[in-house]
């Protein structure tokens, strides 16, 4: 096990490194105990596309919560059969079967931290158990939040999250999308240029940041899966009230036309 000053120094050394060198260092250390999660949107594909060509049978997590543009599902399928992916699906926790039935219209609406939880972050810590590592797409020009990410992250249980593509900026993906003729997500050329959940993704301006159609107008910029809410386990619907920070959203107005950028998932 990488002690945690060794990971410091790593992550630093990782500053300069491309990310595929970052992905064969995890492949080489961690295999076959090593995941990599994935949404399937445009901005996906250079991460998906690096992965798979060094190692093709690598686990690829994606939450499926029920909400997904049936685009994502479509595009979903089409990229794993063309690619040969080797896919598994993350769903939410039976536990919640009886609440999320109560809840399925409002929850996204009226508590979209108590939904990313349940549908997002517990798929995940549980899906994690027993891995070495998990590879993550996340980039430091995406939100504040992720600002100060690392390359290399120890959680709290021993798991390391790895970030090859933390220096990256849009125009890195766009370019590299172009180079090596990777293809888009079905919505991107409607304005969907960051595609989460129907409920909570809006088309945005050829002129917005990337990320402005999610969440668009509220209280809101993560969905808890690169927080601190991913430290918090064994959440149930007995006390997610006193563990879950819920943003003040019942007067808000999500009309279209009122929904402002706040950052993105």
């Amino acid at each position: 096990m990488l002690s945690a000053q060794k990971i410091k120094k790593l992550s630093e050394e990782f500053e300069t490194k491309t990310p595929q060198e970052i992905i064969e260092w995890a492949v080489n250390r961690f295999a076959p105990d090593i995941a990599l999660s994935s949404s399937f949107q445009t901005q996906s594909m250079p991460l998906l596309y690096m992965a798979t060509r060094i190692l093709p049978d690598i686990h690829i997590f994606f939450i499926d919560t029920g909400y997904h543009f049936w685009e994502t599902q479509e595009f979903r399928e089409r990229i794993a059969h063309k690619w040969s992916l080797n896919i598994i699906d993350l769903y939410r926790s039976h536990s919640w079967d009886s609440f999320a039935r109560q809840h399925t219209r409002t929850l996204p609406v009226e508590d979209p931290n108590l939904c990313c939880y349940i549908h997002k972050v517990q798929p995940m810590q549980n899906a994690l158990q027993g891995y070495k590592a998990w590879i993550s797409g996340i980039r430091r020009d995406q939100t504040s939040v992720r600002t100060h990410a690392k390359f290399l992250e120890l959680q709290e249980d021993g798991l390391l999250k790895i970030n090859p593509l933390l220096n990256w900026t849009k125009a890195d993906v766009k370019n590299y999308m172009e180079e090596n003729n990777l293809p888009k997500h079905p919505l991107y050329e409607k304005g969907y240029r960051s595609v989460g959940c129907a409920p909570c993704t809006i088309a945005i301006g050829v002129n917005d940041d990337e990320r402005a159609g999610r969440w668009a107008g509220r209280a809101k910029i993560e969905c808890g899966l690169h927080t601190d809410m991913f430290k918090k386990k064994n959440i149930t619907e007995s006390n997610y009230e006193t563990q879950i920070e819920s943003p003040s959203l019942r007067n808000a107005d999500f009309s279209p036309q009122d929904r402002t950028k706040t950052g993105a998932d």
